[in-house]
C-alpha cells in the first residue's frame, strides 16, 4: 500500500510516517512538506492507495488542495490530519470528498483505526465534536456500522433498495457520476434517488447525511435538525 503524507511542520511529518510505517511491511510511505511536493510526488506516482492532508501548508490552504485532489485524483481517499477541532472545518472537508478527519490530539489508535476504516471504504467521523459526548476521544463510524444502522432503520426512513444503494454511495464519497455508473443509472435518476435520502434523514447535504448516518449507527437519533443552508 502507498501513502502520501503531506504536513510542513517536519517533526509531525516524521512521527506519521514512522507510525504508518510500522503498520505492515507492505506499506510505503511518501512524505511531502508541501502543496507543490505533494502535486510533484502525485505526477510520479498517481497510484497512492490513501493520502493524509494537513489543512495548515507553508504554500497553500489545506481546503484548495482536497478540493483538486478529489478532482484530479478521485480515485485517492484523503483523510484531514488536524489541529483544528472546529465542526465547521469537518463539514466542509467532508463536503470536499474528504473520507476521514482525524484531530492531531488524537491517539495513535485512534489514527490507525480510522485509516483501517477508510481504506476498507468506511468514513472516520469524529463524533466528539457534534454530539452530547464533545470533548470524548471521537468514536469511529465504520461501513459495517452504517450499514447495518441503514439496514435497520430502512423500514422507518420508508427508502427503498435503490436509495439505499445510493445512500451506499453517499457514504463512500462518491459523487452522483460515479454511483450512476456503478449502479447502471442516469445522472438524473440518482440525483433524485440522493434528494428523496435527503429528504428522509431530514438534512439538507450529502454531509448532513453522512453525519446522520453515523450518529444513527453510533446509537444517537438518526435525524438530525439542521436549519437549511447552515453548512451548505
Amino acid at each position: 500500500m502507498k501513502v502520501l503524507l503531506i504536513d510542513d511542520h517536519p517533526l509531525i511529518l516524521t512521527a506519521l510516517q514512522a507510525v504508518i510505517s510500522g503498520l505492515g511491511e507492505d506499506i510505503a510511505v511518501t512524505g511531502a512538506q508541501s502543496a507543490a511536493q505533494a502535486w510533484a510526488c502525485l505526477r510520479d506516482t498517481p497510484d497512492f492507495d490513501l493520502a493524509l492532508l494537513d489543512l495548515v501548508l507553508g504554500d497553500a490552504d489545506g481546503f484548495e488542495v482536497l478540493a483538486q485532489m478529489r478532482q484530479e485524483h478521485p480515485q485517492v481517499p484523503v483523510v484531514i490530519l488536524s489541529a483544528s477541532e472546529n465542526a465547521g472545518d469537518v463539514v466542509r472537508a467532508l463536503d470536499l470528498g474528504a473520507m476521514g478527519f482525524v484531530p492531531k490530539r488524537a491517539s495513535t489508535q485512534a489514527l490507525v483505526e480510522a485509516l483501517r476504516i477508510v481504506m476498507s471504504g468506511g468514513l472516520f467521523v469524529p463524533q466528539h465534536l457534534f454530539g452530547p459526548n464533545r470533548g470524548r476521544v471521537p468514536e469511529v463510524a465504520g461501513p459495517q456500522d452504517l450499514a447495518g444502522a441503514v439496514a435497520k432503520s430502512l423500514e422507518h426512513l420508508g427508502l427503498t433498495p435503490r436509495q439505499h444503494d445510493v445512500l451506499s454511495g453517499l457514504l463512500k464519497g462518491l459523487p452522483n457520476k460515479l454511483i450512476a455508473r456503478e449502479l447502471s443509472l442516469s445522472v438524473d435518476t440518482v440525483k433524485d434517488h440522493v434528494a428523496s435520502v435527503l429528504r428522509a434523514l431530514n438534512v439538507t447535504s450529502r454531509t448532513q447525511a453522512v453525519l446522520a448516518v453515523s450518529r444513527m449507527a453510533q446509537g444517537q437519533p438518526g435525524a438530525v435538525s439542521w436549519r437549511r443552508g447552515r453548512h451548505g
